[in-house]
């Protein structure tokens, strides 16, 4: 089988790629901007016409897209999000190749939950941010196209090789200085926030089974327990023998504003919260120019206080479970970090 990987140099797509290298059945091409890809092709700014023609000459059966920008303004993550999954869609209608489109979604198109519920696939999309509706926007393409075609919306990816910019890297940092100063005290915030914690290697794993199944339409991917960051914290302190006490910095909420209950607050406390079981219709365009326009967010990825994956459709549909514990990702997060003391 050949697969053309879009984004092999990423955090999921390195293991995205060391699991299909895994298989000797899989003919790998990695497709990506940097010099170290295969083939070089910027989706962002690419012609579908000339990804149409690399696809006619290659002819992969699958095409795996991994590809993506998770910060930046509005403009820049519908650029990488959304335009470049359109170049991809646009290229595989006029292609001969027939291919398969595995596309990799995340949580954050689903928005804030309601605590203590899991999320299925059916449920109403209500991004609380630009990089969720960016992402919400390419799921939409891929549905609408007429592809054969399936969207993993993949929830809290950790593992080796976590960006420090997410909150379990930020978290390992943090304790890393503290450890390596003789701190006996870490001050963190945002420690209430709780969220579905998969593996790298068992999204992965997803990855490759999805690419192999006959499977459509969007299958979460998480591993249908939420925990809460600051028992992560507790665990990551235990791993890494770290004996000080961990303090949450209670920060003071800005003022509320009716017209947009997510658009205030602190990255670490939650703010309008009120407004997360109300029904929603449609977007507007007008709410989703609010969604893109109006930081700072009560959590840096737009979906409040709490989430939780409905896996089960993942299970009956792909055949896959996680099968890695929260433990074994932290200790392996941990690794990298101490790496630097």
């Amino acid at each position: 089988m050949r697969v053309l990987l879009i984004g092999a140099n990423g955090y999921l797509g390195r293991y995205v790629a060391d699991r299909l290298l895994a298989d000797p059945a899989v003919q790998l091409t990695a497709l990506g901007r940097g010099d170290d890809a295969d083939v070089r092709f910027d989706l962002a700014t690419g012609s579908p016409g000339a990804l149409t023609r690399f696809l006619d000459a290659v002819h992969p059966g699958v095409v795996i897209n991994c590809a993506g920008a998770t910060r930046g303004g509005a403009r820049e993550l519908t650029r990488h999000n959304t335009v470049a999954v359109a170049t991809i869609c646009e290229s595989l209608r006029r292609s001969g190749c027939g291919a398969r489109l595995v596309q990799l979604g995340c949580a954050a198109e689903y928005g804030p939950s309601q605590p203590g519920s899991s999320t299925a696939e059916d449920a109403v999309p209500r991004p609380g941010g630009p990089y969720g509706v960016s992402k919400l926007a390419a799921t939409e393409l891929v549905l609408g196209s007429g592809l054969d075609a399936v969207v993993l919306r993949v929830f809290s990816p950790v593992g080796p090789g976590t960006p420090a910019g997410s909150p379990l890297g930020r978290l390992a940092e943090a304790m890393r200085r503290a450890m390596q100063s003789g701190d006996g005290e870490l001050k963190l915030s945002g420690l209430g926030v709780q969220r579905d914690f998969v593996d790298v290697r068992d999204v992965a794993r997803a990855v490759h089974a999805a690419s192999l199944s006959a499977a459509q339409g969007v299958v979460n991917i998480g591993t249908g327990r939420a925990v809460r960051l600051r028992d992560a914290a507790a665990v990551l302190a235990r791993v890494a023998g770290y004996g000080g006490s961990l303090h949450e910095i209670d920060v003071p909420q800005h003022g509320q504003h009716a017209q947009h209950p997510q658009a205030h607050g602190h990255p670490g406390r939650p703010a309008g919260l009120a407004a997360i079981g109300s029904p929603r219709s449609e977007a507007t365009a007008e709410q989703l120019a609010a969604a893109t326009a109006q930081p700072p967010y009560p959590y840096p990825d737009g979906c409040g206080a709490w989430q939780q994956a409905d896996v089960r459709t993942a299970r009956d549909r792909l055949g896959w479970r996680p099968r890695i514990n929260l433990e074994e990702s932290l200790a392996d997060i941990w690794m990298e970090a101490a790496c630097r003391i």
